[in-house]
């Protein structure tokens, strides 16, 4: 099933193992090829920021391998 970015912000983003990281704010996309290169989510309360890449707005930056919307959460499996 194919969905619009835009449908994406706004779901709480989890790990395969459940760990709820915080809420999809926005992506970054490699302009030459469309891919997704990158998720910035705002973080959960419990979430430390500073043991992920952050920008200057405190959102996690996140490269991930694979991503699936199921209902009204996003699973993310993060790349090493």
């Amino acid at each position: 099933m194919k969905v619009f970015a835009t449908e994406l912000k706004g779901k709480t983003v989890m790990t395969e193992d459940g760990q709820i990281l915080g809420v999809l704010a926005d992506f970054i996309m490699d302009t030459r090829t469309g891919r997704i290169h990158s998720l910035l989510v705002t973080p959960a309360e419990h979430v430390e920021p500073r043991l992920f890449k952050v920008d200057p707005e405190g959102r996690l930056i996140l490269s991930f391998k694979t991503m699936k919307a199921v209902r009204d959460v996003v699973v993310t499996q993060l790349a090493e």
